[in-house]
């Protein structure tokens, strides 16, 4: 009977490499997470605190005593009302006047472009409460002081870098192929710009958007300086809160409603604004 040949040995398999860990980077990261986290949960704390006495770390008493006296003052809700409106007016004059000069931006070449492009960067170079009292002084003269449509003014300039950067970023990014494809089949210079260029940057634009209305829901210099003391906005109704009133929880209390709208936007972004949106927008 003939003898077998031995099996083969299995050649041994190479040990996978391993990725080492990063112990740094996630210390920095648990730093930088506990210095944004731990504010917000002493603040949400105290929004639903009654009595809290040091030294002791935990509320004696929770409750909704200063919600109730607060969400009872009509001039809270008018302050939020105002905001909303001041947030939604700025929002809708920046984008039909920044949008267009974004596209011309990113598209065309004239005179002055650089330089007119990174003027407005310089306003965000300078302190802005300096400038806010300049423009004020002008405001001044026009009767814009304290009226609503002054401190649209004001907060329209705050958008600027949202809605002229991003956007330009957004319309450099579009596939220029497929433009020259839509034009190739007979397509004209709006069909091409609603049906290829606009889908290609609108999630970057609507990320622009969405910072220029939360920037200007949350903007207080401008809106103090300019708006008072007829137009009171609702972070500026909590400064007032605070100033007068030496009770820690109305503060608490309007900062957890300041942080509603915030909350609706970011998860508007996260479902409506993909993942890749941003990296499309600023070229990746």
């Amino acid at each position: 009977m003939a003898q077998l040949a031995p099996a083969a040995t299995a050649a041994p398999r190479p040990a996978p490499n391993r990725v080492p860990i990063d112990w740094t980077g996630i210390a920095f990261t648990a730093l930088l997470s506990a210095a944004i986290i731990l504010p917000m949960l002493v603040v949400a704390t105290w929004a639903f605190t009654e009595v809290w006495r040091y030294p002791n770390v935990v509320p004696q008493q929770f409750g909704l005593r200063f919600w109730n006296q607060t969400l009872t003052r009509p001039d809270v809700w008018s302050a939020l009302t105002l905001s909303l409106q001041l947030s939604t007016v700025v929002t809708l004059l920046s984008a039909a006047i920044c949008l267009p000069a974004a596209y011309a931006f990113a598209r065309l070449s004239f005179p002055g472009r650089n330089v007119l492009f990174f003027s407005f960067l310089a306003g965000h170079a300078f302190p802005k409460f300096g400038l806010l009292i300049a423009i004020a002084a002008i405001f001044l003269q026009l009767n814009l002081i304290g009226t609503f449509w002054g401190v649209v003014l004001i907060q329209l300039v705050g958008t600027l870098l949202f809605m002229i950067w991003i956007p330009v970023a957004a319309f450099q990014s579009v596939d220029r192929r497929m433009e020259e494809a839509a034009r190739d089949v007979g397509a004209g210079p709006l069909r091409v710009f609603w049906s290829v260029t606009l889908p290609q940057a609108g999630p970057t634009i609507a990320a622009a958007v969405l910072l220029s209305f939360v920037g200007t829901f949350y903007e207080t210099e401008g809106a103090w300086l300019i708006g008072a003391p007829g137009i009171r906005t609702m972070p500026v109704l909590m400064i007032s809160f605070i100033n007068n009133q030496m009770v820690i929880q109305y503060g608490a209390v309007l900062s957890v409603m300041l942080w509603v709208p915030s909350f609706i936007a970011l998860m508007f972004a996260r479902r409506v604004i993909g993942g890749g949106a941003f990296a499309r927008g600023f070229g990746g």
